[in-house]
């Protein structure tokens, strides 16, 4: 991978700050949209976004510990034991050093995280389609990768489930860490990978996405670095992102020995860190309960949530269509999920670069074949950001005026969206 004399520096706020100020005006417009469709309801913004559904759970977390549940009439038992630590160790932080309550820090947690993940996601399809020179956009330079991220960040801010995105859940969190996790693989800085891999596990448990993709940019890594190939095509294999040399830049020089030895250690320490996150909470759980290590899967149970390859998922979808209109909630369903897929081959006939994929199709597969409720399933592939990759690289390609005029008018139905669907039903 790449070292210390010749990795790319993160984009700094400057580089970043076309993709930053658009993503929050984005999620200002939405924002303002729900509090003017909640007043025009009597309901409170606030309460829509702070306390309902699984922020409360977070919050409930956050004040009170672990060791909370409530026991439905059918015999389920929901136990705050699903929900992972690091929102509420950051709410009980935040509420600790300011003056704001549980459900307010939890807002705000979401707002700096959010901001946080756009910038990783600006990073990641940066590097990827422009900052190591050969980035297939079509587009001139080292411009074309800015552009392109760009335009990822603003998909990213449009989806019609966005206004997640600015909810006291852990979406906005577990991108942030995801992503910087990712452009740490990307760059070869194993320990910060690692260690945001670990923060992802005790966020989310598909935090084990992160480490899939850490684990497999380490092994693949290794086994490039250890072939016997000529230098040129070894420098060529080694980074992620296209590989081309940037123009003007030396060849890296000759690794010393010691050099060598370190390297390999961080690679090592960095798979070592990237998996003791969501291990070693799933671990608590089991000792806390104690039923051993499968104690977190018995605690999702209870939740009715699990693991069955789509088949319920499957089983909903078909059932759609035995009434009308019901059926053409199924049939946008069908394509959804046709879209997904072809999202995802299509960054594989783009050469993403693998860890990527991995991280993709691993956060993907657990959504969409979860047996959680199905409603869910949008703001789940939230997290799923290098999806919007081709997207993103076909909207760069277009005039600026034609990219604002479509995400502009996508940011208009998403906010009407996410204001109609808090003040309907909302996420689970």
């Amino acid at each position: 991978m790449t070292d210390l004399a010749t990795r790319p520096a993160p984009p700094g706020l400057r580089r970043a700050a076309p993709a930053l100020l658009g993503y929050a005006a984005v999620r200002a417009f939405g924002l303002l949209v729900l509090a003017v469709w909640s007043a025009a309801r009597d309901k409170s913004a606030s309460t829509l976004l702070t306390a309902r559904w699984d922020s409360l759970w977070y919050t409930r977390v956050a004040e009170l510990g672990y060791g909370y549940e409530v026991r439905l009439p059918n015999g389920d038992v929901h136990s705050n034991l699903a929900f992972f630590p690091l929102l509420p160790w950051l709410e009980r932080l935040l509420h600790t050093v300011t003056p704001l309550s549980y459900a307010g820090a939890g807002f705000a947690v979401s707002l700096l995280a959010s901001l946080a993940a756009a910038w990783g996601i600006f990073a990641v399809a940066d590097h990827v389609h422009g900052r190591l020179g050969e980035g297939g956009t079509g587009l001139p330079g080292d411009g074309g990768g800015r552009r392109v991220g760009v335009c990822a960040v603003l998909l990213w801010a449009v989806p019609p489930v966005g206004i997640v995105q600015s909810m006291a859940y852990t979406e906005s969190l577990f991108t942030a860490l995801a992503a910087w996790s990712l452009y740490a693989v990307l760059t070869g800085r194993w320990l910060t990978a690692g260690t945001l891999a670990l923060l992802a596990g005790l966020t989310r448990p598909v935090g084990i996405a992160v480490v899939a993709a850490v684990w497999t940019a380490a092994v693949v890594a290794f086994v490039r670095e250890d072939a016997p190939t000529a230098p040129s095509a070894h420098r060529r294999s080694t980074p992620y992102g296209h590989g081309a040399r940037p123009a003007g830049r030396a060849p890296s020089p000759a690794r010393h020995p010691s050099h060598e030895g370190a390297r390999v250690w961080r690679h090592a320490l960095g798979m070592l860190l990237a998996p003791l996150g969501a291990a070693g909470y799933v671990l608590w759980v089991g000792h806390h309960t104690g039923r051993g290590p499968l104690g977190y899967l018995d605690v999702q149970t209870g939740w009715r949530n699990g693991f069955d390859g789509g088949y319920a998922f499957a089983r909903f979808v078909a059932d759609t269509f035995t009434s009308f209109p019901s059926a053409l909630a199924g049939l946008a369903l069908i394509i959804g999920v046709a879209l997904v897929v072809r999202l995802y081959l299509a960054g594989v006939r783009q050469r993403q670069p693998l860890p990527l994929l991995v991280y993709t199709g691993v956060t993907t597969a657990l959504a969409l074949c979860a047996s959680s409720y199905f409603g869910s399933k949008p703001r789940l592939l939230l997290p799923a950001f290098p999806l919007l990759l081709p997207l993103a690289l076909a909207l760069a390609r277009l005039r600026t005026s034609a990219s604002a005029l479509v995400v502009g008018g996508v940011g208009v139905a998403s906010a009407v969206y996410g204001a109609f669907w808090l003040n309907g039903s909302g996420p689970p």
